[in-house]
């Protein structure tokens, strides 16, 4: 019995390993992603007309900064979307917050374990558990303190979005509570941060725009990030944002606004060529033993989940959100701010950095950084190998009333077919066997079905034939 046993547990092991996709590892020195990069191109300017999306920005970054970086639909009413277009990154910003703490961290002018009360005197919100140990830096950066969410006022409310200056978020600390004992539950904290913001002004004697200017922007050439929304800019570089979409499909067009006294949490504006720079800082630090701006040790620690959520599973760095996709670790920030999404994610260990803006809410940027990823992850083709090698084939074929419609692309020395639109891009790979056939590679690597491409008296592609089916190419 145990033969026969052991038999079958051999036989499920092998067929679970002959059902693996090819998956290899991204490496911008050794293959060539110029057709990976066409495919995701086509993808998001797809998507962005199915979820009716004024317009957005991407990009793919390495150690060294950019290796691809486009940009999608519309700035505004007028202008089209160019990469150097920046966005509200809303809670992106709390990142170079974070960094900003650690530098004064490492300058031993504060510690991770200083009360917020002993760097601001004045903090008066009420602690309404008496047993609760003390509100800390370290457990506002993990947002574990149990401080509410937010400063008393009302500024993420349609139409105005009344963001409160400073001075009107100390003066409303005294009309507030904690929520939770501090180093108990995970909330999330936009008044958390703001504070650790006026934090950075009382120790180091400046604006905070200043410092954050000085530390961290100038020395990473950052010239396009601000730690606030530009008047003066916007509708020209700065994007104009949109709502999320109603039910007549329109997004209408959300009032300029200034986080003000929420500025360290939320209110820098930037573009994802910029945030390429400080993902490449990080990637060059971390493989570095000198200090530049601070050591890889306070970055290490600040990527390392310092705090893991017993009831949501959430898990934080210091300042960082930890991500685990499909086993792989990411570290970033996403950002939601009245009319804009922004997310940057960073595998250190991969040594590759992604991130999405969008000028408009009720979107994901989340979502395309991980189909960027998925579609990376899939390219096989090295240095040496030519491209688009069936290039007469590529483009749009008619899949209606089933799906909206298939997009076909070279794909080395196969053929990639993706279904659009689709929040996650699989691709379903082909293999030529004949002339105008070609066969589906399955995941153990076997052929399956046939795809014919089908052709008019001139010898062009007029469609292909699948399962019986003919499904035309677009004009």
């Amino acid at each position: 019995m145990k033969a026969i046993r052991f038999f079958i547990v051999l036989i499920f092991i092998i067929s679970c390993n002959n059902d693996k996709e090819e998956i290899t590892p991204i490496s911008f020195s050794e293959k060539k992603y110029d057709e990976a990069f066409q495919l995701i191109e086509y993808w998001l300017n797809a998507q962005k007309d199915y979820e009716n999306i004024p317009g957005l920005t991407a990009m793919v970054g390495d150690e060294k900064g950019v290796v691809w970086s486009q940009a999608f639909g519309m700035a505004n009413e007028n202008d089209e979307m160019k990469i150097e277009n920046t966005f509200s990154i809303c809670s992106i910003s709390k990142l170079f917050t974070s960094v900003a703490i650690m530098k004064l961290v490492e300058e031993k002018k504060i510690s991770l374990e200083d009360p917020i009360e002993k760097l601001l005197p004045w903090f008066d919100l009420k602690q309404q558990f008496k047993d609760s140990p003390p509100i800390t830096i370290k457990s506002i950066l993990t947002h574990s303190s149990g401080l509410p969410r937010e400063s008393n006022h009302p500024y993420w409310s349609w139409p105005d979005f009344p963001f409160p200056t400073k001075e009107e978020v100390v003066q409303e600390l005294n009309n507030q509570e904690t929520l939770y004992p501090s180093s108990k539950y995970y909330q999330y904290s936009n008044l958390g941060l703001s504070l650790l913001g006026f934090v950075v002004e009382e120790v180091s004697g400046e604006s905070f725009e200043e410092y954050i200017n000085k530390n961290i922007l100038s020395p990473l050439n950052m010239n396009k990030t601000k730690p606030f929304m530009s008047r003066q800019e916007y509708g020209g570089i700065l994007s104009v944002g949109y709502s999320s979409i109603n039910r007549k499909r329109n997004r209408e067009k959300v009032k300029f606004f200034n986080a003000d006294g929420i500025a360290a949490a939320a209110g820098f504006t930037s573009n994802v060529e910029d945030l390429a720079k400080f993902a490449a800082w990080q990637i060059q630090l971390l493989k570095s033993l000198e200090k530049n701006i601070i050591t890889s040790n306070s970055l290490k620690e600040m990527h390392k989940v310092n705090w893991d959520d017993e009831l949501t599973s959430i898990t934080r760095g210091l300042g960082f959100g930890v991500y685990n996709f499909n086993g792989e670790t990411f570290v970033g920030h996403g950002g939601s701010c009245p009319g804009y999404r922004s997310q940057l994610y960073l595998n250190t260990e991969m040594e590759i950095s992604y991130s999405v803006m969008i000028n408009s809410s009720g979107t994901n940027p989340g979502k395309y950084i991980q189909g960027i990823h998925k579609i990376l992850k899939k390219a096989t083709e090295n240095k040496s190998n030519t491209i688009n090698k069936f290039k007469e084939i590529e483009g749009e074929y008619i899949a209606q009333p089933w799906g909206s419609e298939t997009y076909i692309q070279s794909w080395g020395n196969h053929l990639a077919m993706l279904s659009i639109p689709t929040n996650s891009p699989d691709l379903t790979i082909y293999k030529k066997t004949g002339k105008d056939i070609f066969k589906r590679v399955l995941k153990n690597m076997e052929l399956g079905e046939t795809l014919e491409i089908l052709k008019n008296e001139k010898d062009s592609v007029i469609g292909f034939k699948s399962h019986q089916n003919i499904y035309y190419k677009s004009k």
